[in-house]
């Protein structure tokens, strides 16, 4: 994946902003609670993930940029 294609398309951070009526640290603010709740889930899945299930491939919380 290259770090180009890692990045959001502009039409989503403007809608992102406004739906937050273009209050940028309410923006920040719900995108970090969905980035805890996604590790939250990510971290349930990998313990209830057997090895053979996934053949040895186990998933990353830090995305490779």
């Amino acid at each position: 994946m290259s770090s180009k294609s890692a990045q959001p398309a502009t039409h989503e951070v403007e809608a992102a902003l406004a739906y937050h009526e273009e209050d940028a640290k309410a923006t920040i603010a719900t995108l970090l609670g969905d980035i805890g709740h996604l590790r939250l889930q990510l971290a349930l899945a990998e313990a209830a993930m057997s090895q053979g299930m996934t053949r040895g491939w186990k998933p990353k919380f830090e995305r490779d940029l």
